[in-house]
């Protein structure tokens, strides 16, 4: 059974940092693309970031974009969000999603086959 696993959400006060990430089983990050999203109560996911293909570049929501950053580690099999200057809008549960339908758009929800239990990010004084 593929598993994946966010990890390193919590309350952070506006303007911190964060840095969340996702590990898989039965599942390599470095075989395909992948994308982070969240989820802000009453509202559907939405893309955050991710890695377009194994081997295409990254891209962003107009949102976090030049405040997260997204990486990842094959040899540990895992992927990382590092999110600066937070802001309170920020706060969601966050999600990894991996084993990307290249036949839709990246920013897409169904466009992933795997997807984690989530991570809830808050940030707020």
């Amino acid at each position: 059974q593929v598993q994946l696993v966010e990890s390193g959400g919590g309350l952070v006060q506006p303007g911190g940092s964060l840095r969340l990430s996702c590990a898989a089983s039965g599942y390599s990050f470095g075989d395909d693309g992948m994308g982070w999203f969240r989820r802000v109560l009453g509202k559907d996911r939405e893309i955050v970031a991710g890695f377009i293909s194994r081997t295409g570049g990254t891209f962003y929501a107009d949102s976090v974009k030049d405040r997260f950053t997204v990486s990842r580690d094959n040899a540990k099999n895992m992927v990382y969000l590092q999110m600066n200057s937070l802001k309170p809008e920020d706060t969601a549960v966050y999600y990894c999603a991996g084993r990307r339908d290249y036949s839709r758009q990246h920013w897409t929800p169904g466009a992933y086959e795997y997807w984690g239990q989530g991570t809830q990010v808050t940030v707020s004084s």
